[in-house]
């Protein structure tokens, strides 16, 4: 029995209803008096004084958890056309537990563990759990654990080594780094880092250096809870350096500049009771920067572009050939906040990532996201690019979006925002195809691609969001049929 949408109509209720009913009641309320207010207050205050002391119960220890519940549905964004496993109805649950230990002033020891376990509505498309439905018991896995040492260097330096989270830019602009587990598909982004923070208050300036070494099988550095052998978190085992510099020395401005250093090598992965190849080896060197500041009071800008070089040996028909790396990619954003009473905004996009073309047999023009393989932009089209890139989540390339958006918060913490972008292909080859009879050769265009998102703050504790997603294929691929993804969320966090 399927039960697809079956969280669908109840969040959307749920999101709805709330900030409605609370607006036609706030008119006819009756004015509270000083006391009246102080007493409702009351219990409130109690409560979260009593969550405190439960989550903080000693000066030196704290933790804290969440739960997240998702239903998601896809329909031909992996197989690119109604063919087998084109569709896909799943439900995600994604549990936390965190805990940070202070000992001694300036070190703490930070500790979190999470698993995810899916119910599969519909035959599953990838994992141990391929062509088959019900219930898939994952493992759990420490995707934090680490030291950190504050207050370096007189104040100026942090020092963080161990399993950790590392973003860099902010959250519209995490291009290059952000996910160093990509097929785990959000369920965690860590990395095994030594990552050195500097703030030179007296230039205005913040120093990263990160030294970083992932490794393909969730276990091999940490045992997991449950067998994790199917399960890989990359492709292939990579170790990096990562320079990241920010300046704000300018009135209303941030200027960036990043040096990026990937080291890959091939492992053998076991998944779906089949052992195969799994990656390539690499050597990338990537150089960018990026401005960000402000042209008005209402009007914001971030231009951010860099150039890539070094070899790459991965699989070409059939075979594995190393060919010198010249490639480039840049992104821009615009936007424009009218700064009224629903917090409205628009805003124009832009991306361009070079795709390898094929009459240079000798090079390699493809475009390496590096560490940036996330939903930047879309949940739906880092399905879409599996089947052109060797059957990789998220290695975005060969690829060009002009776009807009517009944004509001019609209530207190609530959002809605929708999206179109025009997308195109550099390339008419596609880079890596699994499947070539599924692209056309025949023209640049991708199609137009929609979003829609919803999200709602029930409270401190509770949120969720509803979002879809619609791509209308182009002339770059064979089928010309609709790419669909929708999916709602539930979150509780403690």
């Amino acid at each position: 029995m399927t039960f697809r949408f079956s969280l669908a109509p109840t969040l959307l209720a749920a999101l709805l209803l709330p900030p409605i009913l609370t607006a036609r009641a706030q008119p006819v309320a009756p004015p509270a008096s000083s006391r009246e207010r102080a007493a409702a207050a009351t219990p409130s205050a109690a409560a979260s004084d009593r969550l405190q002391q439960l989550k903080n119960p000693a000066p030196w220890f704290s933790w804290g958890a969440d739960f997240r519940a998702r239903n998601e549905y896809y329909h031909n964004i992996v197989t690119l056309a109604p063919t087998s496993l084109h569709e896909q109805d799943l439900f995600r649950f994604r549990w936390r537990v965190a805990a940070t230990i202070k000992p001694v002033t300036d070190f703490s020891l930070n500790m979190r563990l999470a698993g995810e376990a899916r119910q599969w509505q519909e035959p599953a498309f990838v994992g141990a759990f391929k062509a088959c439905t019900g219930f898939e018991e994952r493992y759990a896995i420490f995707d934090n654990l680490a030291a950190k040492w504050t207050h370096l260097f007189g104040g100026a330096g942090t020092f963080t080594l161990g399993r950790q989270d590392i973003m860099l830019g902010d959250p519209l602009d995490w291009w290059l780094v952000m996910d160093g587990t990509p097929n785990e598909g959000s369920w965690t982004t860590f990395f095994d880092a030594a990552r050195l923070s500097v703030e030179a208050k007296s230039i205005t300036t913040k120093f990263d250096l990160i030294a970083l070494i992932q490794a393909t099988q969730p276990d091999e550095w940490l045992p997991t809870i449950g067998s994790s052998e199917c399960y890989p978190l990359t492709d292939q085992r990579e170790t990096g350096v990562i320079l990241y510099v920010s300046n704000k020395s300018l009135p209303a401005t941030q200027i960036d500049g990043y040096f990026l250093m990937k080291h890959d090598r091939q492992q053998t992965v076991t998944v779906g009771g089949a052992t195969k190849l799994s990656g390539d080896n690499a050597d990338l060197y990537t150089f960018g920067g990026k401005v960000t500041g402000t042209i008005a009071p209402k009007l914001q800008y971030s231009l951010e572009g860099a150039l890539q070089f070094g070899t790459k040996e991965d699989r070409i028909a059939g075979r594995f050939a190393e060919r010198d790396v010249r490639a480039w990619g840049g992104k821009a954003r615009l936007t424009y906040s009218l700064r009224d009473a629903l917090n409205q905004q628009l805003n124009l996009t832009g991306e361009i990532l070079s795709g390898d073309d094929p009459s240079t047999a000798e090079r390699d023009e493809m475009f390496d996201v590096l560490w940036g393989r996330w939903p930047l932009w879309s949940e739906l089209y880092i399905y879409s690019v599996i089947q052109e890139t060797g059957g990789r989540v998220a290695q975005m390339n060969n690829l060009g979006r002009l776009g807009g958006g517009w944004s509001c918060k019609p209530g207190k913490g609530t959002s809605v925002s929708l999206a179109w972008n025009a997308l195109f292909a550099l390339e008419q080859v596609p880079t890596r195809a699994v499947t070539p009879a599924l692209f056309s050769r025949a023209g640049n265009f991708r199609g137009h691609y929609v979003q829609a998102v919803l999200k709602h703050p029930f409270n401190a504790h509770l949120s969720g969001h509803l979002w879809a997603e619609r791509v209308w294929q182009g002339n770059f691929y064979t089928h010309r049929g609709a790419l669909t993804f929708l999916r709602a969320e539930l979150m509780v966090a403690f």
